[in-house]
């Protein structure tokens, strides 16, 4: 049997934090122990917490395409991607990766294969720190977008997906106004260029939005996957996504929508860098303001992966009915269940020993060590 022992440590359960040691044998976590322990791995005294679980990341995509039109060898860019992520604390990935037709980046769909073949070549040769997964991020206004995803729902990497609809004057964009000022600049637009980009995200809307959902929806769930909601504005968005059987509500922006989210038992989702920011670049709701409702479930990082660590430390400090159990529950154990993963996110016995320790500098938490399955990864 392989058997570690993490000892001297402040240890961070699901409801406490206590002095002690965990002990683990053949990669699951066998016992907890207060106090002093055996020899073993010892922490100094640093937290110990869950491996982190991550369910929404762009990282993937930007270290495979750095540059526009600029793209990277796939395991290269997996592996840059890999050692960002296990440093970060995060022992659970699923990778995004967009599918459906994107102005922002034309041409990705035909590389979304080529990401996933270097995921599960990767993962075959062992060549990977994190335990990585892929979550289909499904643009539903694009003529494509059921195509590509039946394509790629019954490959046994992707466990996760998300609906969105990105079109102007609504949901993450909720003034159109928002919408110019962010995609203008990005994509070099004159005003007519705009208007006419405009027009025809609308224009596409109409034509698939709705069915999409549907025929995805349908499809993903016969399939076992998970399901999340994409930035719920409104009470019928909630209702629409209940209705359909989403079990995440991923990046909602504003509060009644949050708040209808987590009372109907969808786990609410918000991004780790609004919390570190201190609120959200598209001056939608910030996710310190549900925390203090009470309505805040699941961290992502999204676009910064170490935002995923700092926002779980700093959270307690900003909304006082959270304390550090409630605020890793949050990164760990309900991302996990919330993707039907019921093994790891946890300091418990009998789940995966996915460990790291984290030393506080001041107020900014830095890893100083990660185990996936008790093997130390980084």
């Amino acid at each position: 049997m392989a058997e570690t022992v993490f000892r001297n440590a402040k240890i961070v359960l699901p409801d406490e934090v206590i002095e002690g040691s965990v002990h683990a044998v053949d990669g699951m976590i066998a016992a907890i122990d207060a106090g002093s322990s055996t020899p073993g791995e010892d922490f100094g005294g640093d937290y110990l917490i869950p491996g982190l679980v991550e369910l929404h990341t762009d990282s993937l995509e930007n270290h495979y395409r750095p540059r526009p039109g600029v793209y990277w060898n796939p395991l290269g860019a997996l592996q840059a991607h890999d050692v960002q992520i296990a440093g970060s604390g995060i022992t659970t990935v699923f990778d995004s990766v967009r599918i459906g037709s994107d102005p922002e980046a034309p041409g990705m769909g035909a590389h979304v294969q080529i990401l996933i073949d270097a995921i599960s070549t990767a993962m075959t040769n062992g060549q990977l720190r994190a335990d990585h997964m892929v979550h289909l991020r499904c643009e539903l206004p694009t003529h494509d977008v059921v195509d590509e995803f039946e394509r790629l729902v019954d490959l046994p990497l992707v466990r996760l997906a998300s609906v969105m609809d990105h079109t102007p004057g609504q949901r993450q964009y909720q003034t159109v106004s928002k919408y110019v000022q962010y995609y203008k600049e990005r994509m070099r637009f004159n005003d007519a260029e705009m208007d006419a980009f405009i027009a025809e995200r609308h224009k596409e809307q109409a034509l698939y939005s709705d069915k999409h959902r549907k025929a995805i929806l349908k499809r993903g769930l016969s399939a076992g996957i998970a399901f999340a909601s994409h930035d719920d504005a409104t009470e019928a968005h909630v209702a629409e996504s209940v209705e359909d059987g989403v079990s995440i509500a991923e990046f909602p922006t504003t509060l009644i929508a949050a708040e209808r989210s987590h009372q109907a038992g969808l786990a609410t989702l918000m991004g780790a860098p609004n919390v570190v920011r201190g609120g959200s670049h598209s001056g939608n709701i910030a996710a310190v303001d549900l925390a203090r409702e009470g309505c805040l479930d699941i961290l992502s990082s999204d676009y910064i992966p170490a935002a995923l660590l700092h926002a779980a430390f700093m959270l307690p400090a900003a909304a006082d009915n959270i304390s550090l159990p409630d605020a890793i529950r949050m990164v760990g154990a309900t991302p996990a269940k919330a993707a039907h993963l019921t093994d790891r996110g946890e300091i418990a016995i009998g789940k995966r020993a996915d460990i790291v320790r984290v030393r506080l500098h001041g107020e900014m938490p830095v890893v100083k060590g990660v185990w996936r399955q008790g093997e130390r990864v980084s």
